[in-house]
């Protein structure tokens, strides 16, 4: 079971390059009471793609969580503020 939620939504945008593109990752359990990494990624606006990760115990799922946010906070990533939404 999950113990605390993990939800992270993060944007690139550059327009000089045309770069407008979302991430987004949460964990939450399946029926199985698994823990799973649900990940979507894509231009903002569209649907984009989805991936999702099953874990037997959370830590493994928190692990990878904050290993790709990292990742994605080094490229540029950023977290909106609420007055920009």
């Amino acid at each position: 079971m999950v113990a605390q939620p993990y939800q992270l939504y993060v944007e690139r945008t550059d327009r000089t390059k045309n770069m407008s593109r979302f991430y987004a990752m949460s964990i939450e359990p399946n029926l199985f009471g698994e823990a799973c990494l649900t990940r979507r990624w894509g231009r903002i606006g569209s649907k984009g793609q989805t991936m999702i990760h099953h874990f037997e115990r959370e830590q493994d799922a928190v692990m990878l969580f904050l290993h790709l946010t990292r990742q994605k906070r080094n490229r540029g990533y950023r977290t909106l503020s609420s007055g920009n939404r």
